[in-house]
C-alpha cells in the first residue's frame, strides 16, 4: 500500500532535500504540501510533482504562526488529513567562532531551527495526528554530532533538535511517531559553501567517495515515515557516506 491516501507536510520543500523528499513520498502514493518562502518557486515544484492531485504550495515563513496554521489547514480542507510532517527548513547566516556570534542572529536560528519545529509538530497533532496517528522526521545535522568549526552554533542547533526529537518520541507515543536524519554535506545550494570548487577534495574524505545527494536523503526519510519503520522513534539516523568513521564531521 506504500504511502497510499496519506499527506505530508514538508517545510523547505521548493528545492534541495526538501524538493526530494517531496518527490519520493508523491512517488510512494502520498500527497504532499510543500512550504517555502517564494510561490513563485514552490509552484514551479508543484509542476514537478504531478499538479494539484499530487501537491499543493504555501508560501510563508516557518516560524510564522499563521503560516503555520495555513498550512496545516490547507492539507485538511485539500486532501483530508495531516498524516505525516518532515521538518526540513533550517537556517544557518553566519559562519565563524562561537564567541563572535551575534546574539540576535543566534536567537532567530534557534527560532527557525528547533522552536519552529516543535510547534509545526504540536499544530499537526492538533489538528489530526492526535486522534489518528501520524510520523515526523526532522532534518538535523552531522555538525550536531561533534565541533564543527565555522558553523558551531548551526551545529548546537541541530544538536538541540535531535535531542528534542528523542524528548516528543516520548511525549507523542504510541500514536505518533517522531525521527530525525543527520547528512553531512549534501550537494544542494544551502550546503555549497561547504564544497563549491572543491568537491574532490572534501569527496575523499568520505570512504564512499562522494558527497550526498538529495535523494540520499530523501529515501531515508521515507523510509522513517512509512511503516517499514513503525518500530522505530526517538532516533537520529546518520547518513553521511562513513565521514563520521573517520572523525570528520564538515
Amino acid at each position: 500500500m506504500g504511502l497510499d491516501g496519506r499527506t505530508a507536510i514538508i517545510t523547505g520543500a521548493s528545492r534541495g532535500i526538501g524538493l526530494a523528499i517531496a518527490r519520493r513520498l508523491v512517488a510512494d502514493g502520498a500527497r504532499v504540501v510543500i512550504t517555502g518562502r517564494t510561490q513563485e518557486t514552490l509552484d514551479q515544484a508543484v509542476e514537478t510533482l504531478g499538479g494539484r492531485e499530487h501537491a499543493l504550495a504555501v508560501a510563508g515563513k516557518a516560524a510564522d504562526p499563521e503560516h503555520r496554521s495555513q498550512v496545516v489547514a490547507a492539507a485538511v480542507a485539500t486532501y483530508g488529513s495531516v498524516d505525516l510532517l518532515v521538518n526540513n527548513t533550517g537556517i544557518n547566516p553566519i559562519y565563524g567562532k562561537l564567541l563572535d556570534v551575534d546574539q540576535v542572529v543566534a536567537t532567530k536560528m534557534v527560532d527557525t531551527n528547533v522552536l519552529a519545529a516543535i510547534a509545526w509538530v504540536k499544530a499537526c497533532r492538533d489538528a489530526w495526528m492526535r486522534e489518528h496517528g501520524g510520523a515526523v522526521v526532522n532534518l538535523s545535522s552531522v555538525a550536531g554530532l561533534a565541533p564543527s568549526p565555522g558553523i558551531g552554533w548551526y551545529g548546537a542547533t541541530k544538536a538541540m533538535l535531535s535531542r528534542v526529537t528523542q524528548e516528543l518520541a516520548v511525549e507523542l507515543a504510541p500514536e505518533i511517531r517522531v525521527n530525525a536524519v543527520a547528512p553531512a554535506v549534501v550537494k544542494t545550494k544551502f550546503a555549497g559553501a561547504l564544497y563549491e570548487g572543491r568537491e574532490d577534495k572534501v569527496a575523499s574524505t568520505y570512504p564512499l567517495g562522494r558527497l550526498g545527494r538529495p535523494e540520499d536523503v530523501a529515501s531515508l526519510v521515507w523510509f522513517l515515515l512509512s511503516d517499514e519503520a513503525s518500530w522505530i522513534t526517538g532516533q537520529t539516523v546518520t547518513i553521511d557516506g562513513g565521514l563520521t568513521l573517520n572523525g570528520g564531521i564538515v
